[in-house]
């Protein structure tokens, strides 16, 4: 009986633990449903009935999936990001000179190659006010292209000029040049001063001129300081209509040219009265008594000058420098009264006719004199011979320069 009894029981247990299976079962059924009545997207669901530790894997992987949600779904092509930043091209070109304005020559010319937009930019007149191209060989075509930018200060000294002509039809914006003891054609330097109005500051020193580029200067009524030391090739006439135009002529120097005794009277009968520096040495057998009737400074090696030469100098009481280097005819004895002749003199230059031994002596009598301190005339010299290195003309450095 015992038996039957258990039986019974365990059908019982089996009964309800089927029922409670189906109902389970049932249920499973119904949450499906009723997920299904909701509005879900495939996302959700998944989430849902993924395993946990997969959903963490999946997380970690993927750049895509830094957020706290794991999207399966397909992404819209990336559009093209715009460049951070502005583009030089977009800037205007009043902006872009004033930046290209600080870029050295090299560089300059480095972006001139980029676009024919930057070629103009780099060749902008205000970007080209003062070169300077000391030393440069075969200096044609770089000098070419400087004087159509408009250059206003050109510094080209111990420059070589092969063949070169201007081929500008406008008029040269030159205020100051320095050719100095450059190698340059006769032909290629009048290309040059023939369209030259605006001169202020100008020297050629050195250079083998010609009529045509006198007349020439007579046209730039507003130059200041001239440079002709050394220079050759042109006439007494030529010099004395220069001299008559040019009134403002502040400082003037002529020393050691190939002239002969009518070159000397075109500048003592022609010179204006605006000169207050002027040099006029080396002329040792064409410098006499009788046309000293100019504003004297540098007389230096005029050989036939004597002692009464004073005689008329002492006319100048404001006379500031002297200079009677190698001027032999001129012995010591006559210098002892020159600081009582001219009052106001602070140089004096003495080089060949007074002994290292009797300097001293000298300079004792004359405290106030500076006596041969300045072995080399600096007037209308761009660059004094004590500041060759500084590259500087006119006391100013060009702003483009060329490094050799």
């Amino acid at each position: 009986m015992k038996s039957i009894k258990l039986m019974r029981l365990n059908i019982k247990r089996l009964n309800l633990e089927g029922s409670l299976i189906r109902i389970n079962k049932r249920k499973s059924r119904g949450c499906v449903s009723e997920s299904l009545d909701i509005e879900c997207t495939p996302t959700e669901l998944i989430q849902q009935w993924l395993p946990s530790h997969k959903h963490q894997r999946l997380i970690s992987k993927g750049k895509e999936n830094d957020s706290s949600q794991f999207v399966l779904a397909r992404r819209s092509r990336k559009k093209k990001e715009s460049m951070s930043g502005i583009s030089l091209d977009h800037l205007p070109d009043e902006l872009l000179l004033r930046i290209l304005f600080y870029l050295p020559l090299q560089d300059l010319l480095r972006m001139s190659i980029v676009s024919k937009h930057w070629h103009c930019l780099t060749f902008d007149e205000s970007l080209w006010r003062s070169v300077d191209l000391e030393g440069m060989t075969h200096l044609d075509s770089a000098l070419q292209q400087v004087l159509k930018t408009g250059v206003r200060r050109l510094r080209c000294p111990r420059s070589y000029v092969q063949e070169f002509c201007f081929t500008g039809t406008r008029p040269l914006q030159l205020i100051q040049m320095d050719l100095s003891n450059s190698i340059i054609p006769t032909s290629a330097l009048e290309s040059i001063i023939c369209h030259c109005r605006l001169l202020e500051y100008l020297s050629l020193e050195g250079q083998q001129l010609s009529d045509a580029i006198i007349s020439s200067l007579s046209k730039n009524p507003d130059l200041l300081q001239l440079n002709l030391s050394g220079c050759s090739g042109f006439t007494a006439p030529a010099l004395a209509s220069m001299l008559k135009s040019c009134t403002s002529i502040e400082q003037l120097n002529i020393s050691w040219c190939v002239f002969n005794n009518d070159h000397v009277k075109s500048v003592v009968n022609n010179l204006c009265s605006s000169v207050i520096h002027l040099n006029l040495s080396g002329y040792r057998e064409n410098l006499k008594l009788d046309v000293l009737s100019l504003l004297p400074l540098h007389y230096s090696d005029s050989t036939l000058l004597m002692a009464d030469c004073f005689l008329i100098l002492k006319q100048l009481k404001h006379l500031l420098h002297l200079s009677l280097s190698r001027c032999y005819q001129i012995h010591l004895a006559a210098l002892t009264d020159v600081d009582q002749m001219f009052p106001a003199l602070c140089l004096l230059d003495v080089f060949g006719i007074v002994h290292n031994s009797h300097l001293p002596t000298l300079k004792e009598e004359m405290p106030h004199v500076s006596i041969n301190s300045r072995p080399f005339s600096s007037i209308a010299r761009p660059t004094p011979a004590s500041k060759l290195s500084d590259c500087a003309m006119w006391n100013e450095k060009c702003r483009l320069r060329i490094k050799l």
